[in-house]
């Protein structure tokens, strides 16, 4: 085994080790910081420099996500003025290795002046800012990955998990669902599946190809072929949608019979076509199609009249997964 390999290998061991060791370290002063956070009628305040800083960036950005308001408060602009965002209402979160940041030392005085509570997230439970935090979560490691001791490596990752056990503690104390966690992403995947409806994605109007039963092959071909959704609804006299013919219904009768001059719309159509509602969600027509190998899915109103069409490519296209069928 090289020896980049074999430092690799280490550096995920240290790591895995320290992540480890937090499992004992999720004691009473960690249920303190969820009930204090979860009770208090502000947000959370996440702070910390250099590295700290961007682990408390990630923690603030898993909370805000998981229904817990959260922001970050870098410390040398918070002497600057950013301060007045904090207010006694809120929970402040500061983040140390060393727990005698100098940076986050000065703020303390202030964070008491204000009245807001403290959980310090700290390497060394015994500094000055261990002493004084309402509450203090241990996040010390055995080592640093880094072989100098220098780049925080080992506690970082520690810290990060520490914040992902905050935010998903609180996350189950406020019966957070998928369906809360899809209302913050409304550009994610899961939230167009939860909230995409038929009707936004259906082609409408004089773009929904229809013809009526009577009508030449011919003619519904020309239908077909000018929409260019690769089929047609058939309909009645009265506007109700009797069936629908597709690509895959021309190959069938061309392979039967190549005499079409006088064969009908009625006559090639697949009779009784899986159809949907345009307030139902856009993800139940996408598992509609993709159970019954189907490409198109017909959008009908209350009479069964066809008011739309929703084709598997759009949906797919839309970010709601599935493969295209033949």
């Amino acid at each position: 085994m090289s020896e980049t390999i074999e430092k690799g290998k280490e550096v995920v061991r240290i790591e895995a080790e320290a992540v480890a060791a937090l499992v004992s370290k999720i004691n009473g002063a960690f249920e303190a910081a969820v009930d204090l956070i979860f009770t208090c009628k502000g947000r959370v305040i996440v702070t910390g420099m250099g590295k700290s800083g961007l682990v408390a960036r990630k923690i603030v950005a898993t909370m805000n996500s998981t229904g817990t308001p959260a922001f970050f408060l870098h410390p040398s602009d918070a002497v600057h003025g950013d301060l007045g965002m904090v207010r006694e209402e809120d929970v402040v979160v500061c983040i140390s290795k060393s727990g005698d940041t100098e940076e986050i030392r000065e703020l303390m005085p202030m964070f008491r002046r204000i009245g807001v509570k403290v959980i310090a997230m700290i390497g060394n439970t015994n500094s000055h800012l261990g002493k004084i935090s309402d509450i203090v979560l241990d996040i010390s490691v055995k080592e640093e990955a880094c072989p100098h001791d220098l780049a925080p490596t080992a506690s970082t990752t520690a810290t990060l998990v520490m914040g992902d056990a905050l935010a998903i503690a609180l996350l189950n104390k406020r019966n957070f669902t998928k369906e809360d966690f899809a209302m913050f992403h409304p550009g994610g995947n899961l939230g167009k599946r939860l909230f995409l409806k038929v009707e936004e994605m259906m082609i409408a109007g004089t773009n929904v190809p229809i013809v009526k039963e009577n009508v030449s092959l011919s003619d519904a071909i020309v239908e077909i072929t000018s929409k260019r959704l690769g089929a047609t609804c058939v309909v009645d006299g009265s506007g109700t949608l009797q069936g629908i013919i597709t690509d895959g219904d021309l190959r069938r009768l061309l392979h039967r019979t190549r005499d079409v001059t006088n064969v009908t719309a009625a006559q090639t159509m697949s009779k009784n076509p899986k159809t949907i509602r345009k307030e139902l969600l856009a993800a139940s027509a996408l598992e509609e199609m993709e159970a019954f190998n189907i490409t198109q899915l017909v959008v009908v109103d209350g009479e069964h009249r066809p008011i739309g069409i929703l084709h598997l490519h759009d949906l797919v296209k839309a970010g709601l997964g599935g493969e295209a069928v033949g």
